[in-house]
């Protein structure tokens, strides 16, 4: 019989780069929210999803996704340093290492195939590809990577096609394929490899397709759009993190139903928001640590008896974590964002005869500086935490507390001036009847607003200031500015 429970806390440069450093001041984001990372870290690339670890542990591999230039980084577990760092045009999530850990695979993205690395002293070289069809714009964009390292096969999930794809490892050819109908996001084998599990992040299902005879066997209702995988080291229970709905579904694989359903936010019934999209198990299987990436924090829960798992506190990170490992009593995770914003006052200006800006990137060249183009801005980081103890733990979970804007009180009441037109609680009667929200996308308030001197602007930074923008202007004086929003 399946059973669900919510549970929910009842306590408070891309280089090779040695340096790992402490991190403890607290960072105020743009969004409202605040950071003060646990641990110490590394410096990664942009938008860091994925972390591989090695059979031995000795490596971890990222692979980093942004906007700007994309890479795939190789790390030593041990000395906590990065040995490689190798620039790919293409990327997206998948990455796995051989179980010899002579090859790493990744994901290309939307060049439609996997790339294979040697991995030699500590060094990456790419070696092969395996191409699943012709480049973009023809839609595949491989996702998740799994190997069946005896049996010579690759499975590759797809979230632009929706299919699965089964590559002989030797040959490098295609085996097969089916359409999955929805978008993927990644697949993981059981632990005696005769089923393998497909998240499905556009639907909410997780399917398990049995592989002898290639077809879907079980179709498992999720939460909303599910994403990380993660199978316990007995085989008998399968985790998926949902991204749309702040919670983890955790499968019998026996009996191919969920067991339980946890509530990864802050609060017992607080809305979608939290993103779910990491979950990392300690070693001896006792503890989940899952990343919310809108909430910047781990939730800690004690799975010590599956089916009646109960919530511990929660571990403050960077800003939108991505993804969790466990290796020995460290927390990897992978922070998209890093630890701040940062401002692009040499950002792309079509004022500017001399830049030469490409679509969605940030340009070098010999006559100019940095075009600081805002998608590639913010370089991820990698954290490094203790496993904390109770205490610790106690203290961790009162900071994220305090990090956070939003509580269940400010959903229906916020704070305001007596009289104000603008009610401060939900119900309350305002004499305004209809509100018209004009928002312009793509530009940052002293882009445009920021010569009006009654605002909180800075001149330097204006590139569509009021002789252009007469309009835009003329609204923001005669009705509102909201030059301090957030």
């Amino acid at each position: 019989m399946k059973k669900t429970k919510l549970v929910v806390a009842i306590i408070y440069f891309i280089a090779i780069c040695p340096i790992v450093y402490a991190q403890q001041k607290t960072t105020q984001l743009p969004n409202g929210w605040k950071i003060t990372p646990a641990g110490k870290s590394i410096p990664l690339g942009d938008l860091p999803l994925n972390i591989a670890v090695s059979k031995s542990k000795k490596y971890i591999a990222v692979t980093n996704n942004g906007q700007s230039v994309q890479s795939i980084q190789l790390i030593d577990v041990k000395t906590e340093k990065i040995l490689d760092n190798i620039i790919v045009k293409k990327s997206w999530y998948g990455l796995k290492f051989s179980a010899d850990e002579k090859y790493l695979y990744a994901s290309g993205g939307n060049d439609n195939w996997i790339l294979q690395y040697a991995l030699q002293n500590g060094k990456l070289r790419l070696e092969d590809s395996i191409e699943l069809g012709k480049k973009w714009p023809n839609k595949i964009s491989p996702a998740g990577i799994e190997l069946d390292d005896e049996n010579k096969w690759m499975y590759i999930v797809s979230k632009e096609n929706n299919s699965l794809y089964i590559i002989d490892i030797v040959t490098k050819k295609i085996n097969f394929t089916l359409d999955l109908q929805y978008a993927a996001y990644t697949c993981l084998l059981s632990k005696n490899k005769k089923e393998l599990y497909i998240s499905l992040w556009g639907n909410k299902k997780v399917l398990v397709f049995d592989i002898a005879n290639q077809k879907i066997i079980q179709e498992i209702q999720v939460g909303e759009n599910p994403n990380e995988l993660l199978l316990s080291k007995n085989g008998k229970y399968l985790l998926v993190t949902n991204a749309g709905d702040n919670s983890v579904s955790v499968i019998d694989t026996y009996k191919k139903t969920v067991i339980e359903t946890l509530n990864t936010a802050l609060f017992p019934d607080a809305p979608t928001g939290s993103a779910s999209n990491g979950i990392g198990i300690s070693e001896n299987q006792k503890t989940l640590y899952i990343a919310n990436a809108d909430n910047n924090y781990l939730a800690v829960f004690d799975f010590s008896t599956p089916g009646f798992s109960s919530s511990k506190g929660f571990i403050p990170v960077g800003w939108y974590p991505t993804n969790v490992k466990v290796i020995g009593n460290k927390i990897f995770v992978s922070n998209g964002k890093g630890f701040s914003s940062f401002p692009n006052a040499k950002g792309p200006n079509p004022t500017n005869k001399k830049q030469v800006v490409n679509y969605q990137h940030g340009d070098y060249s010999k006559q100019q500086s940095k075009i600081e183009y805002i998608g590639g801005l913010m370089k991820g980081t990698l954290s490094i935490i203790p496993e904390p103890s109770a205490k610790q733990l106690a203290a961790y979970s009162k900071l994220v507390y305090q990090n956070t804007p939003y509580s269940k009180e400010k959903e229906t009441v916020s704070n305001g001036e007596k009289g104000n037109a603008i009610p401060m609680k939900v119900g309350d009667a305002s004499p305004i009847k209809y509100v018209f929200y004009v928002i312009k996308e793509n530009r940052t308030y002293d882009q445009v607003l920021g010569d009006i001197s009654e605002g909180n602007g800075d001149t330097s930074l204006v590139l569509f200031g009021e002789k252009i923008t007469p309009n835009q202007h003329k609204l923001a004086k005669e009705f509102v500015l909201l030059d301090n929003f957030m």
